[in-house]
């Protein structure tokens, strides 16, 4: 605890609240450092995939790479959106399916814009 002659030296300040984002950006650019599997947390069983990226930034994290397939490899550029994957701990950034280097899920019929899948003709 702290005594009164000490916080009138110092007065108290408010906590700030860690922002995980990149800056308050939507999204942000990077390169793929190295693309691997991760297994989820104990009540799921599968082998998810994901991406080691280095964003513009110079931070690295990892991201999922959401949807069946991809033809993502190292040194490749993409696109980095927040969401974490629940089941895999300390993946908090998903990677945005269609530009750049990582291609849209091939015949994907519903939710196309999540993985940016165009219209079917």
């Amino acid at each position: 605890m702290a005594t009164i002659n000490q916080i009138i030296k110092k007065p108290r300040r408010r906590k700030q609240k860690k922002n995980n984002s990149f800056n308050c950006q939507p999204y942000a650019s990077g390169v793929c450092l190295k693309v691997f599997t991760l297994k989820p947390k104990k009540p799921n069983s599968a082998l998810r995939k994901v991406a080691r990226v280095r964003l513009s930034t110079k931070k690295i994290i990892n991201c999922h790479i959401p949807g069946e397939g991809h033809s993502l490899q190292q040194f490749g550029r993409v696109l980095v959106r927040g969401g974490r994957t629940r089941d895999l701990p300390g993946v908090r950034h998903k990677l945005v399916r269609g530009k750049f280097d990582l291609h849209y899920v091939l015949n994907r019929k519903t939710s196309r814009s999540k993985y940016g899948t165009p219209k079917p003709k």
